[in-house]
């Protein structure tokens, strides 16, 4: 594919290396800032948080943060006290490293839940950080491949928001669904932008992007999204700050997506027509997480009666049949489904079929003529997903 070019961040600084976690590929990243940031986190809600999420909510309560470790191959969940020690040694190393106060260091680890963290190569990496940090797009690159695990690829994006520059990077290709994904994504501006306006901007933004993917509806233990402001470039209207990070974050949700583990197809779905707001949600969720669905999109099978079971499931928002159609396609190439008057004999079947084979799957399910509606993000079940998962630890 083809990237988006990078625009490095003033005042931040990246690294990624290899500390032996996973073979030969890049595993350990760090982000510096010169100065202290401004910042604003969503975690995981997952019962079973990771030792990483617990001691970076705990850091990031006063929205101050001016760094973040990160390293990949072992989640450091399910590890009980000792996990929480590991986080917070990390946090300890890189703050000595960088001369900064270890609580203003958040913690952040993918991978195999229920392992140990390799202390040691952890710290050994951390007293390396001053030398091995960089602002260029390379070392921004190498840090995007650092905290890569099933990822076939890095996934970044970057925006310019007045006289101020935005920078996303993010992970994510398996144990997604909309409630966030195993999924960390890290944003960094020059904006000046308080820490209570970060938070609430960013929740809202989550909620529309991050929390509207799914891949294989499990709810990571490690979701992190965080974003810190050196305010290096001064104020900025906070509606336009809002509105591009949520192009932004919608972005890298559907790249996400797009990547999901043996996926060959990116979904992305509207439900319209809703009575309120969670009626469309729930029925988007109900249908982009159906593993029938999935696999009919995976192998183009023009099945439609899978939809009209997804819709149909959701038991609490009951739709008439009558009420019901899906929209195959976008744009010119529309190919409309009403559930009740129309059967196989009448559906052009082959033309759906057709449209189902494109790399990038538009769908719409009407499911009234109400004014609500939802778009979540998705992608096919394939073979290659149970191969990557039945086989990941070892």
């Amino acid at each position: 594919m083809d990237y988006p070019p990078l625009r490095s961040v003033p005042g931040f600084s990246w690294m990624g290396i290899n500390l032996g976690l996973k073979d030969q590929t890049l595993d350990f990243g760090v982000i510096a800032s010169e100065c202290n940031c401004t910042a604003a986190g969503v975690f995981t809600r997952n019962n079973f948080p990771g030792a990483p999420v617990t001691v970076g909510r705990e850091n990031i309560q006063n929205g101050q943060l001016q760094a973040i470790v990160v390293n990949s191959k072992i989640a450091n969940v399910a590890t009980g006290i000792d996990g929480i020690e590991d986080a917070k040694n990390m946090c300890r190393w890189t703050g000595e490293a960088l001369g900064i106060d270890p609580e203003l260091v958040l913690p952040s680890s993918t991978g195999i839940i229920g392992r140990r963290l390799p202390v040691e190569k952890i710290h050994e990496g951390c007293k390396i950080i001053p030398e091995k940090l960089g602002s260029s797009p390379e070392y921004i690159d190498n840090f995007a491949r650092a905290i890569m695990t099933t990822d076939t690829h890095p996934k970044w994006c970057s925006a310019s928001i007045e006289n101020s520059t935005l920078l996303g990077v993010a992970k994510g290709s398996g144990m997604i669904e909309p409630n966030m994904a195993t999924m960390l994504s890290f944003f960094v501006t020059d904006a000046k932008i308080s820490s209570e306006q970060l938070q609430t901007i960013l929740r809202s933004v989550v909620n529309q992007s991050f929390n509207r993917i799914s891949i294989d509806s499990d709810t990571s233990t490690s979701d992190t999204v965080v974003i810190l402001a050196n305010g290096l470039a001064g104020p900025v209207d906070t509606e336009i700050f809002e509105k591009t990070l949520r192009n932004s974050s919608i972005q890298l949700a559907k790249e996400i997506a797009r990547d999901g583990e043996g996926s060959t197809k990116l979904i992305e779905l509207t439900v319209s027509g809703a009575k309120s707001q969670e009626m469309a949600l729930q029925i988007s969720k109900s249908i982009i997480n159906s593993p029938l669905v999935k696999t009919a999109i995976h192998g183009a099978d023009p099945n439609w009666g899978r939809f009209v079971m997804a819709v149909g499931k959701v038991f609490e928002y009951p739709v008439p049949l009558s009420d019901l159609s899906i929209n195959f396609g976008t744009g010119s190439q529309v190919l409309t489904v009403n559930a009740e008057s129309l059967n196989a004999d009448t559906v052009n079947l082959d033309a759906i079929s057709e449209l189902l084979q494109n790399q990038e799957v538009f769908l719409e399910v009407v499911v009234g003529d109400g004014k609500f509606s939802e778009t979540v993000w998705g992608c096919d079940l394939t073979k290659d997903y149970i191969e990557e998962n039945a086989f990941y630890t070892t």
